[in-house]
C-alpha cells in the first residue's frame, strides 16, 4: 500500500545512522520516512535479502514490524530477523557477510540510554557487514528532502518469536536464533578448550552486560561454552529500558563493575558492553585499561588467539585515538593507518586485506571477522593472551609499557552544550590554528596545529573537517571534536595524550600526567570558563 507523505527535516544520518528521541520515531510516518528514503537511496530492495534486528530497547520489536512490512512491499525477497527483533551489531554484521545478504538495518542507539523518553536509532549496514559509507549516508539524507511517498503492506504483524520461516506479503521472513552463529564464528577464532581450561582452573571473572544485548551472547559464550561459573554475567538480560542502566561501558557509567574490580574481592578479570554490543571496557583486579592500549596490547599479543596465529596484515586506529598502536605497528613492521573516527572509514582497508585490526578511542576493538567493532571479541581475545601467558592484566600492561612505553590517554566529554556555544568555541579555535605555532600555554610550547582530513588510501575518497589537533612540545597531543552521537544539544570531546618512553614515570595516575595538557588547552579553548562548567562530564 502507498502513503502520502512529506519530507523529513532532520540531522543527517552518519556512522551510526539517524538517532533521535524514541517519541519522535514513534511519530506516525517518521520511522516509515526514513526507512523509505533509505531504500530509495540504495536503488531499492526488489529481489534483495535484508538482515534485520536491534538491542533490544524500548520500540525495537515495533519498528521491525514496520520495517518488515515495508520491505515487503518494496518487494524484497528475504528478510533475516533475530528471534524477538535481537541481534547485537557484530553479529549482524557477521549474519550479512554468512547468509550474503544485500545489507542489513540495525535498530539501536549503541550506548545511548533506552525507554519511552529516551533514545532510539536506525542504522542501515551494507553488503560487506559494515556501516553505510559517506556516499550513501549522504544519499539517504538527500532522499528524506524528496519524499513523497512510502510503501509498506498491509497485512498482520510477524510471529518474531518462532524459530523459522513465515510469509508476508510474498516476502519470506526467516526468524533466526540471534547467538548461535556469532558463538559459532568466536569459537573459530579461539581456542575454546584453552579458555575452557583457564575457567576450571580457577580464574574468575565478571562480564557486565549492563541489561543490553550482549547478556544473552555472554551467557552462551562464558558460561556454557566456556563453562564459567553461573553468575559471571550481570545484568545479562537485555531490558526495554536497559533496567535504568546507561548502557556505555566507561568508568563513569559502568561504576557497578568498577567498584567490584578495585575492591578487595575483585576477581581476576572484569568486562562490560554496551547496548548494542560493539564496544567493551577490560579491567583486570585493581586496574582499567585505556581503550588505546587495548589496542596496543591486542596488536601486540594477537599471536594468542588461532584465528590471528598467521599475524597481522596491518592495523588501523581512528584519529582521537592514542599513538599508542602505532609503536606496536613499529616494531612488527606492519603498516599502520590513522583514520577520521567512525567504523566505516576502517571498511575499505579491511576489504582490501591492508588491515586486521582496527580501533578507536571509544572503546570499540574488532578485526576483519566482521565490519563492525565486536565487544566480546575484544573479551575473549584478552582472556586468550592472559591464558597464553599467564599473566594478569596488570602485569600484560606493565610489560607493554615496559616494551613500548607507556602514552597516558584520557578523554574529557562535555555533554548537552549549547550547539551555538559548542560551534563557537570550535570556530574561533579553527581560526587560530595556524597561528598557534610557537605559542606557549600554561608552560607547554605548541609545535603545530591542524584540521584533521583522510584520503582513502584505497578508493581516494577525502574527508576534511575530521576534528583540531595541537601538538606540543615533548610528544603531546590534544584533539577537539564534536559528537554527533548525541540527541541532545552538543557533546565537545577532547582527548589528551602523552608519550612517556619508560621505565620511570609509567606507573603515575594518567589525569596527573596530563594536567599540563589540560592546563594547555584550557589555556587555549577556555571551555570550562566559556561553558561555566567546573570540568568534564565524563571523565574516561
Amino acid at each position: 500500500m502507498r502513503h502520502s507523505t512529506h519530507p523529513i527535516l532532520g540531522q543527517k544520518p552518519g556512522t551510526s545512522g539517524l538517532r533521535k528521541k524514541t517519541r519522535v520515531f514513534m511519530t506516525p510516518g517518521y520511522l516509515e520516512n526514513f526507512v523509505q528514503a533509505t531504500f530509495d537511496a540504495i536503488g531499492g530492495v526488489a529481489g534483495k535479502t535484508l538482515v534485520l534486528g536491534g538491542d533490544g530497547r524500548y520500540f525495537g520489536a515495533e519498528a521491525a514490524q514496520v520495517i518488515l512490512k515495508m520491505a515487503a512491499a518494496n518487494g524484497a525477497a528475504r528478510a533475516i530477523v533475530g528471534q524477538g527483533a535481537w541481534l547485537s551489531t557484530p553479529a549482524a554484521s557477521h549474519l550479512i557477510r554468512l547468509r550474503g545478504a544485500d545489507g542489513g538495518l540495525i535498530l539501536s542507539a549503541s550506548h545511548n540510554p533506552g525507554g519511552p523518553d529516551e533514545d532510539f536509532g536506525v542504522k542501515y549496514n551494507i553488503a560487506n557487514g559494515g556501516p553505510a559509507p559517506e556516499a550513501v549516508t549522504e544519499a539517504i539524507f538527500a532522499a528524506t528532502l524528496e519524499i513523497s511517498e512510502y510503501r509498506k503492506a498491509n497485512a498482520p504483524d510477524i510471529n518474531l518469536g518462532a524459530v523459522g520461516e513465515q510469509h508476508l506479503a510474498g516476502m519470506v521472513v526467516e526468524v533466526v536464533d540471534p547467538v548461535a552463529a556469532y558463538a559459532d564464528l568466536m569459537e573459530v577464532l579461539f581456542d575454546f578448550k584453552m579458555l575452557r581450561s583457564l575457567f576450571h582452573a580457577g580464574f574468575t571473572a565478571r562480564i557486565d552486560s549492563m541489561n543490553a544485548i550482549t547478556g544473552p551472547y555472554a551467557v552462551e559464550i562464558f558460561e556454557r561454552r566456556l563453562g564459567a561459573a553461573p553468575g559471571t554475567v550481570v545484568h545479562a538480560t537485555p531490558l526495554p529500558d536497559f533496567g535504568g542502566m546507561h548502557p556505555d561501558p566507561n568508568p563513569t557509567w559502568a561504576h557497578e563493575l568498577m567498584a567490584a574490580m578495585m575492591g578487595p574481592q575483585a576477581p581476576d578479570f572484569g568486562a562490560a558492553s554496551d547496548g548494542d554490543g560493539d564496544r567493551n571496557m577490560i579491567l583486570g583486579r585493581g586496574v582499567y585499561v585505556s581503550p588505546s592500549d587495548s589496542l596496543a596490547v591486542l596488536a601486540a599479543e594477537a599471536r594468542c588467539a588461532p584465528g590471528y596465529a598467521h599475524g597481522l596484515m596491518g592495523v588501523a586506529r581512528s584519529m582521537p585515538t592514542s599513538a599508542a598502536v602505532d609503536r606496536v605497528a613499529q616494531a612488527l613492521c606492519i603498516p599502520c593507518y590513522e583514520t577520521p573516527t567512525g567504523w566505516k572509514f576502517f571498511g575499505n582497508l579491511l576489504d582490501a586485506g591492508r588491515v586486521t585490526l582496527c580501533g578507536e578511542e571509544s572503546f570499540g576493538t574488532g578485526s576483519d571477522h566482521v565490519r563492525e567493532k565486536d565487544g566480546l571479541w575484544a573479551v575473549l581475545m584478552w582472556l586468550s593472551i592472559l591464558a597464553v601467558t599467564g599473566r594478569s592484566v596488570a602485569e600484560v600492561l606493565a610489560d607493554h609499557w615496559a616494551r613500548f612505553g607507556r602514552t597516558y590517554y584520557s578523554r574529557h566529554d562535555y555533554e548537552a552544550l549549547p550547539v551555538a556555544l559548542a560551534e563557537t568555541i570550535m570556530a574561533d579555535l579553527r581560526a587560530r590554528l595556524a597561528g598557534l605555532a610557537g605559542q606557549a600555554a600554561a608552560g607547554l610550547v605548541v609545535i603545530r596545529a591542524d584540521e584533521f582530513a583522510y584520503t582513502d588510501p584505497v578508493d581516494g575518497s577525502v574527508s576534511t573537517g575530521q576534528g583540531l589537533r595541537i601538538f606540543f612540545e615533548g610528544g603531546a597531543r590534544a584533539v577537539l571534536r564534536l559528537s554527533g552521537t548525541g540527541t541532545e544539544g552538543a557533546t565537545l570531546r577532547l582527548y589528551l595524550e602523552r608519550y612517556v618512553p619508560g621505565p620511570e614515570g609509567l606507573a603515575q595516575d594518567p589525569q596527573a600526567a596530563l594536567a599540563p595538557i589540560i592546563d594547555a588547552v584550557e589555556a587555549l579553548a577556555g571551555i570550562c570558563q566559556r561553558s561555566g562548567r567546573a570540568g568534564p562530564d565524563v571523565v574516561t
